[in-house]
Order: structure tokens, then sequence, then C-alpha cells
């Protein structure tokens, strides 16, 4: 039995799943229509629908959803559309009361609404996750410690869309060779430690960057380095030399200097199922695309719902545009993937039977690293996640520029001013959107970090280690600290095990006057604090590594209290239309 039958009786209509709980006045999902449950609750199935079902089944030959586009005011409609309107949405007629349990799976609907694109797919189905049936469709990879699991901090989650060709119809597109596919659409999804705000970076395919080594898990559990590769495109940090996604997140934290605590990967089926499954995305068209050779596009300008086939062409499509470059088809994803939340937000959530299509199309279609593969866990990040409002999702680019050394422009490199810019501000959790930053600050469970008492500088006790790129940095902190302010309880560790992106100060909890002095003496901003969970001996030092940040002894280490302008910058709310 397969996934969308396992739990429930054959030849039941997903929407007649559906029945009214009268204690709540919610509509419950049953599905074991054996466990216990008499048959006279179920609802009459209505001629119209179930004749319709018998016929699509039985019928090979019909059109396949998404080889078509819906322009607006055509009065056209898709097939699941028209089999929505004939079915109907679960109704009251023939239902018998009967007593039930109060339900969660509104609220649980509610969690899930407004996160960005295959994030909002991932983790949406929140409302579903309860159910074994779905369990079984989640793939996952253990990726080591490349994936940084759960956090009560910012979260930074990788969303790799591959260009693997297995499934119908997709011969044509992306890896020719047929293996694992490669990164061909990455997003950034950095969500902010309050969970008020989040930021979607993509990342360009052809973004020339260094591939660091790769510790990769083996089938047989054994682990294997797989070597590194200086100035290569960035879609080969997965798929080539068995690379895998853990290669990509590795990759990723090169770039920005951020951690990926989690990832999750689709291929080109997931944009197909998942399109049909909401019934089409939609988009609007300033100049209209032809394309007849490579995606075989023919768009005019104006309104149209996407799916399927379809879909996937419009998310493909670059030759149709006018440089036919990876950075405009970006533009074009960002709009597409910010319309998909707004319809998920809008119009499946609360609709039964598309969000039980919807679910059933997310578990199939994703892969996850271990850390959250399976319901429960999914489930707990939707909760987490499904609260953001759609007008503080930001969708951006990461900045580049053309790339020097080439005479024909075919790839770009990270802009030397602009990108650190915008890595810094992520760094340091600063929104993109228009939350508001006081309210921000004040929910920030980091922020709270600097408030309280202070020690007295000769009561600061601190080892100092040198983790930046700067040699001799923590003797120079150390002269800094003891003669100009009077931090004579200090000592120097010499080099860090490691070089870090970021200074931190490590602190127990009866350390804190400490940390808080020190970091008004450093100007570390709230992000560097790491306070542990113990309390530390009388003796025991806090403990401060310089990071690349680090500018100089006396030089402030704060983080930016505005995100810069970025060009191109789309909100998830506002409804932009294609260039």
């Amino acid at each position: 039995m397969d996934a969308q039958n396992r739990g429930r009786a054959e030849e039941i209509d997903p929407a007649d799943q559906w029945v009214l709980n009268p204690d709540t006045g919610h509509y419950e999902l049953r599905l074991d229509q054996s466990a216990g449950q008499s048959p006279s609750v179920v609802p009459p199935r209505r001629a119209s629908s179930r004749t319709q079902t018998r016929e699509r089944t039985a019928n090979p030959r019909r059109e396949v959803p998404g080889q078509r586009s819906r322009r607006a005011g055509n009065g056209s409609r898709s097939a699941g559309a028209s089999r929505d309107a004939a079915a109907g949405g679960p109704g009251q007629a023939g239902r018998r009361k009967r007593k039930a349990k109060k339900s969660g799976k509104k609220k649980a609907l509610l969690w899930t609404g407004g996160v960005m694109g295959f994030v909002l797919v991932g983790v949406s189905v929140g409302a579903y996750l309860v159910y074994d049936r779905l369990n079984g469709n989640i793939n996952s990879v253990d990726v080591g410690d490349a994936a940084k699991g759960g956090t009560d901090g910012p979260m930074n989650i990788l969303i790799i869309g591959t260009d693997k060709r297995t499934g119908k119809g997709n011969e044509g597109y992306g890896d020719r060779e047929n293996t694992t596919g490669h990164a061909d659409t990455t997003f950034l999804f950095h969500v902010s430690g309050d969970r008020t705000n989040a930021t979607a970076l993509s990342i360009p395919r052809d973004l020339k960057i260094d591939i660091p080594d790769c510790p990769t898990k083996q089938p047989d559990g054994s682990e294997k380095i797989i070597p590194g590769k200086a100035y290569t495109k960035f879609n080969e940090s997965f798929g080539v030399a068995g690379r895998d996604p853990g290669c990509t997140m590795r990759t990723v934290t090169e770039i920005t200097g951020l951690p990926i605590h989690h990832f999750m990967m689709a291929d080109f089926n997931a944009v197909k199922t998942l399109t049909s499954a909401i019934d089409g995305v939609d988009v609007c068209l300033t100049e209209p695309i032809k394309d007849d050779k490579y995606s075989k596009l023919d768009l005019p300008e104006g309104d149209h719902t996407l799916e399927g086939e379809e879909a996937l062409a419009f998310l493909r499509n670059r030759h149709g545009l006018g440089n036919e470059s990876d950075l405009d088809r970006i533009k074009m994803q960002q709009q597409f993937i910010a319309s998909m939340i707004r319809k998920m937000k809008e119009e499946t959530l609360g609709n039964p039977k598309r969000m039980l299509a919807l679910a059933d199309a997310a578990t199939k279609a994703l892969t996850v690293n271990k850390e959250i593969g399976d319901i429960p866990k999914l489930k707990g990040l939707a909760e987490e996640l499904g609260s953001i409002n759609l007008k503080n999702i930001s969708f951006m680019t990461v900045p580049v520029i053309d790339n020097p050394a080439e005479t024909v422009k075919a790839t770009v490199v990270v802009d030397p001013v602009k990108a650190p810019q915008v890595f810094t501000a992520l760094q340091n959790d600063v929104s993109f959107s228009d939350v508001k930053k006081k309210e921000k600050a004040a929910k920030s469970k980091q922020a709270a970090l600097l408030k309280g008492p202070r020690a007295e500088a000769s009561d600061v006790r601190v080892d100092v280690y040198n983790g930046s790129e700067t040699s001799g940095a923590a003797q120079k902190t150390l002269n800094w600290l003891q003669v100009q302010k009077g931090v004579l309880k200090s000592t120097n560790k010499s080099n860090a095990p490691e070089k870090i992106a970021k200074t931190t100060l490590e602190y127990a909890p009866n350390q804190a006057d400490q940390a808080r002095k020190l970091a008004d003496l450093m100007g570390l901003p709230a992000s560097a604090l790491k306070k542990g969970t113990e309390d530390a001996g009388e003796m025991q030092a806090i403990v401060l590594t310089l990071g690349a940040d680090f500018k100089g002894e006396g030089v402030p280490i704060s983080g930016p209290v505005k995100a810069p302008e970025v060009d191109g910058k789309v909100q998830a709310d506002k409804k932009i239309c294609a260039k």
C-alpha cells in the first residue's frame, strides 16, 4: 500500500476524510476508518466528485496538470479547480453529531503560515505531521557536524534545489549525466533569534568560490574526506566527486561566516508536485517571455497561474529573459516563491483537500538532515517558524560583480564591498525587513545578556585566545587591557585551536558581571556573548577568543544596528511583476 493510502480505507476521497467536530466547530482529519469509528459518521459522498475521481483513474490520457497557463480574465480554470468546485468542501449535511476530544489541529494550521517557499512547503504541514502515514515519506541524510542542530538564537536553514533529472518529463532539464544533481537553486534562510523576521539570501549557481574539504558519511557508516576545490562554481558543492548536502552547507559557511543548522533539499519533481498540490502559483509579467528552444515557454505580458511542468519551466528559464543570465532567473524565482507563500497563506491553509495534497507531496519531495528527519522534529520546526509575518520576510541575492578574470563574462564573484556588509548584518541578526528595532531588542534573549550589573575592571579574570588573522593579536589586546583598562587578571593563551569569523566571549552564569564589563571595554555586540550552563570556580577565567572581525586593540567589535541597502530586495507580502 502506498503512502497516499496508508491508514485509510480504499477509495475514500481525501475530501471525505474530514468530519465536523461539533464540540470545536472545526473539521478534523479521520485517517483510519477502522479505528473504533462508526461508518455512520462518514459524510455522504457527492456523486460528481466520486464519478470524476473514477474517470480520472480510468483515463490515463487525461491532461497533465501544468502544461498550460491560465490567463487572468479568460474564464478558464484548471481541472483541479473544477474538481474542487464540483466536490465542494466537507459539508455538514448527513453528519451525525458525536462527542470528540478538543482538537488543536486548526491551531497547528496557523502555526505554519507565512514561511519562505520551500521552507514553508517543508514545515507548513505541521497540522498533518502528527499522522504516521506521512512519516515514511521523509528522506534524511546524516551530514555530521555540518548541521549544527536546533538553536534558541538565530537559525540558518539551507534550501537546496538540485537539477536532478529523474522523473517523467525531466529529461530535457539540468544534469545530463543523471547523477544526484548539483546545487542549482540555493537559498540561505536566516531566521531571527526572536522569530519576528527572516531573510532569504539567494546564492548564484555560477558564483566562483572555494569549496572546503568535506567529511562525508559513507553507506557503510565510515567517513570519507572529499577534497575541496579552489575557485570553482558554487553548484559543484553538491553532487560532484561524491559531495553531499553537508559539503554545500560547509561551503555556504565559508562564504557567509554563518553556521548552518539544517538543510532541506528538493529536485525538479518537487516543483511540479507541490505547485499542482496548491492548484498553481500566480505570477505577473511586465514583458512577455518567449523561449521556443529551451524552456518552450510562451507567456504574454500579464497575469498567469502556473503549475506542474509549466511552473518548472518558468523557474528554470533564463534564455527568455533580457540578459539570459542566472541573476535574472534568480529574481524570477524569488518573485515566484513569494507568490507561492501568499497562495499557501491565503488560500491553502484551511482548505482540507489542498492541505492533505500539500502534506503528502511535501514529505515525499524533501530530503532533510537527520536532526529534523522525522515527524515530531519537523513539526517542532514548523511551530518555531510559522508565526513570521509575510511582511517581515525579505528576499535578496548575495551581492556579486562580474568575474574580472573573464573576458567573456560567464561567472560572478562576491562583491568585495557590499557582500561583507550583508553577511555582517546577518551574523549580527539585523533585520532586512521593517520589524521595529525596539520591539525586536526587547524580545531578544541575546540582547538581554548585556543587561545587568558590571564588575570592576580589576575583578575581571580573562584568558585571551587569538582566532583572528592578525598575528600577535592576543598579546596586543592583553597589553591594552592591562595597561589602559586595568584588567590585570588577564592572560595570553596564544592561538585558538582554529580560526573563527566572529569574536566570542564565553562565561559561566556566575561570571555574567565580568562578561558584561569586558563586553563594554571591548565594544562587543550581544551576539558575541556565549553563556554556559554551570557556575565556574573562583579562579576560573572567562574566555575571550578574537575572531576575523577583530580590527585592533581598543577598536570596538560591534555589529551594525541597521541593515545595508540591497538592490533588488523583495518582500514576501508584495506582489511584484517579473521583468
